[in-house]
């Protein structure tokens, strides 16, 4: 059993597109519930090109991801769980807004929680934006 405490959606970008993904990122966070966080212009930890990162609470999914929808253009959304297997959140707990990229991130180009500072305190997400999965009966 997994429990998602939040999200995180990070707008993929290249030289060309760099600037209607800042944008979008900039008017998501006046628009939404969301954490905008620091502009990557290359590759960092899994990802595979430049991104920026949005973080919201797992109560506010419903209301970020279909904005994103909407709003994303031509962009290419990664979004993904956080549940604090770090490993999985960007392997198994993805949505792909858009086409996905070609290889899923390799297990060493995630770092460890330990070495990770979340862009939003611990205590953002209260336990009404917590949410429980039990695993799916085969």
């Amino acid at each position: 059993m997994s429990t998602i405490s939040g999200y995180h959606a990070h707008v993929y970008f290249d030289a060309d597109s760099r600037d209607k993904a800042q944008q979008l990122c900039e008017a998501a966070g006046r628009a939404l519930p969301v954490t905008v966080g620091r502009t990557h212009d290359k590759a960092v930890g899994p990802h595979p090109r430049g991104s920026c990162q949005l973080a919201f609470a797992a109560e506010h999914f419903g209301q970020v991801m279909p904005w994103l929808i909407l709003h994303r253009g031509r962009l290419t959304v990664f979004a993904h769980a956080e549940t604090g297997d770090a490993l999985k959140d960007h392997t198994d707990h993805v949505i792909w807004l858009g086409p996905s990229e070609a290889s899923p991130p390799s297990p060493r180009s995630i770092p460890s929680p330990r070495s990770v500072q979340a862009p939003v305190p611990a205590n953002a997400f209260s336990a009404l934006a917590t949410q429980t999965l039990q695993p799916l009966s085969t």
